[in-house]
């Protein structure tokens, strides 16, 4: 270590990171008290990884509508636009098959679009790298496919929760506000139960000293308000293009670029949607590909450019290299007003 710090795991590495699924042979689930689960199964077409397909849709370990288990399966509780639903994702043995069960209202929904939420939609082959480094990123992760939910809220509000705060704090606001108004999900428990979001009416009751109590200030409270009182045309992003649904979701004050980025990045697989305006990701973008560590945005997306119309694929083989440049200054303070 050349530096005084050791190189840290940000929330900027961690989106471009493995969800850590436990490598294991998935054993069959029974249905739980929603009924059997509803079942389909799937052959993508090349190399899939359900960690790294799925894992920028945890938002921290303690994430409540996600788990990652020792049998290699992968759990999510959704808020459906038919209602709330449970989808377990594994491989199958012995095939390339991927195997999805699913439970409640939202189960069906949920398996109509599996393939899109693997990467069905993705073009990974339409990727040139262009630097080493990424290249050697790709090779060693091929099964790197961009996911689809075709939910906008469910990524939105995290989003908006993790502007401007530490990874932690957003992660335990995301994780308190979903235990105290979602709901528990639908069928079987994944290792703990697993809770839905609540839905947009509920967020914009919850009354003022729990965002408190939870972390959140005014700021980061009031964006999410206004955007669930436009939910329905917050969701009807979803049938538009990336660049179009950024410019929907900026409507609304609060939400900028960076949000804007992060949520079509999820809820539309936008493989273009570079983050802008992050606080770590130009220095790891300059750090990796030219050696500048003090690389700001312009820096970043000039670095980019050759990747036109993939840059958010580009910057997460990026942050799957390692190339991360030695910490120099103190972390970020991590602030709580819910105990002032």
């Amino acid at each position: 270590m050349s530096g005084r710090f050791a190189p840290r795991t940000t929330r900027t590495t961690v989106r471009g990171g493995h969800a850590g699924v436990p490598a294991g042979v998935p054993r069959p689930v029974r249905g739980g008290g929603d009924g059997p689960a509803r079942v389909r199964e799937w052959v993508p077409e090349g190399a899939l990884d359900l960690g790294l397909v799925l894992g920028p849709l945890r938002r921290g370990p303690g994430d409540p509508t996600f788990r990652a288990m020792p049998d290699g399966s992968v759990w999510r509780a959704s808020l459906t636009p038919v209602g709330p639903g449970t989808l377990r994702v594994s491989a199958v043995p012995g095939g390339g098959a991927v195997r999805g069960e699913a439970w409640g209202p939202g189960g069906e929904w949920l398996l109509e679009r599996l393939p899109d939420l693997l990467g069905a939609s993705d073009e990974p082959e339409a990727f040139v790298p262009r630097h080493r480094v990424v290249a050697m990123a790709r090779h060693r992760r091929p099964g790197l496919r961009l996911t689809r939910t075709g939910l906008v809220l469910e990524s939105l509000i995290p989003s908006i929760l993790e502007q401007k705060v530490t990874t932690d704090e957003a992660y335990r606001a995301w994780r308190l506000l979903v235990r105290k108004f979602g709901e528990p999900a639908p069928g079987p428990a994944a290792g703990g139960r697993l809770w839905v979001m609540p839905a947009a009416r509920t967020w914009a009751l919850i009354p003022s000293w729990e965002w408190h109590r939870a972390g959140v200030d005014n700021k980061r409270a009031s964006t999410i308000l206004r955007a669930v009182r436009v939910a329905g045309r917050m969701e009807e992003a979803v049938g538009m293009g990336p660049e179009e649904a950024r410019a929907r979701l900026e409507v609304v004050p609060g939400i900028g670029p960076w949000t804007s980025a992060e949520t079509v990045q999820r809820s539309h697989g936008a493989a273009d949607a570079v983050t802008v305006g992050d606080l770590h990701l130009p220095g790891i973008v300059g750090w990796a590909l030219a050696g500048d560590r003090g690389a700001d945005d312009a820096v970043m997306l000039e670095l980019l450019a050759p990747y036109a119309g993939q840059r958010h694929r580009a910057a997460r083989l990026i942050l799957l290299s390692g190339r991360v440049p030695e910490r120099r200054a103190p972390r970020m303070r991590r602030g709580d007003i819910g105990a002032l």
